[in-house]
């Protein structure tokens, strides 16, 4: 799993724990959530949270092609 921060920052900023925040995965998941919260199209949450999260793994694939 791709653990690229969305908005990197200079190593000793990082959080004590090593924590850098969002992934790049986990944003591009939140970008694509905005959009199918417009218009779910009657799916359960579930379906569209993992919707999301392949649309974010097929644009880190597409980002390293």
């Amino acid at each position: 799993m791709d653990e690229t921060p969305a908005f990197p920052t200079h190593p000793s900023l990082a959080h004590p724990d090593g924590i850098w925040g969002m992934t790049l995965r986990d944003y591009f998941a939140a970008k694509a959530l905005q959009g199918f919260l417009t218009n779910p199209l009657n799916a359960r949450f579930e379906q569209i949270a993992t919707t999301c999260y392949k649309a974010a793994d097929a644009m880190l694939k597409a980002r390293d092609a």
